[in-house]
């Protein structure tokens, strides 16, 4: 945040000369840290509800670090997904409260504690092997703020295994749905609850799953309602669109509730 702007844009409220609009209209336009070999976006709070997350895969270490500390100088929560531990380890020595959450492949650094979401985050796994993919969903909401309730293992060649835990399903307000192999659990859940069921193909599974496409198309040819798909190991993108869909309802809810008492 650059202080010489922002206090000409206080100025300018000050003297009546732009409204409460503008104003936050200007601040989501605010120029980002530039660190030649990244651009740090320190406004992606303001626009999206979060800020920055790192995606760590392709990046050199050295980078990562650099971004990380960037970051962190604005009293922020920081994630940096597909991370390892030698990068974690580079990390924490120059912050040294960074979390390693080891299945989840996440970097982690809470600064100050999240706002509470209403409502609750499932999130199931076909199998163990798809638990890293699950563990990077159901971390990446917990950092958002959110009630996160995980129950792994739960796929179709066992589906008594998914019934046992039906009071979950229906108290939940979103799903996450992780699943490799042929990816069947999704259309299951989809076709037992009336909320948003939110699938993720994982890579897991022998060579006719083409690393996670078979999966893919049977999650977008699910005849199920109420289910979306993202992309292959992507739980990251679940637990964002998780988030959007949870925000949406309660603002909408906060309206009905502004109007009715209007």
């Amino acid at each position: 945040m650059d202080s010489d702007r922002l206090r000409r844009l206080f100025e300018d409220y000050k003297a009546g000369n732009k409204n409460m609009e503008e104003i936050m209209s200007d601040l989501k336009k605010l120029p980002y840290e530039d660190l030649e070999f990244a651009k740090v976006d320190h406004h992606r709070a303001l626009r999206g509800g979060f800020p920055e997350v790192i995606f760590c895969q392709g990046k050199a270490q050295d980078h990562i670090v650099k971004i990380f500390e960037a970051l962190s100088r604005c009293n922020c929560n920081v994630l940096a997904t597909r991370a390892w531990p030698e990068a974690y380890a580079a990390v924490s020595k120059v912050c040294p409260r960074a979390v390693y959450h080891e299945a989840a492949r996440i970097i982690s650094l809470v600064t100050e504690p999240p706002p509470h979401r209403e409502g609750k985050i499932l999130v199931l796994s076909a199998g163990t092997a798809d638990i890293p993919v699950a563990e990077e969903a159901a971390v990446t909401a917990e950092a958002m703020g959110h009630n996160v309730q995980r129950i792994y293992d739960v796929g179709v060649a066992g589906i008594h295994r998914l019934f046992a835990h039906r009071d979950s399903l229906f108290d939940a307000t979103v799903i996450i749905v992780v699943a490799g192999m042929e990816g069947a659990l999704a259309s299951v859940v989809g076709g037992l609850v009336d909320i948003p069921v939110i699938a993720v193909p994982t890579s897991v599974g022998y060579g006719a799953n083409f690393g996670g496409l078979s999966a893919l198309l049977t999650m977008l040819n699910s005849c199920a309602k109420g289910v979306g798909v993202v992309n292959i190991d992507n739980g990251f993108g679940a637990a964002t669109l998780a988030d959007a869909i949870v925000r949406s309802a309660a603002r909408l809810a906060a309206g009905k509730q502004k109007g009715a008492t209007a």
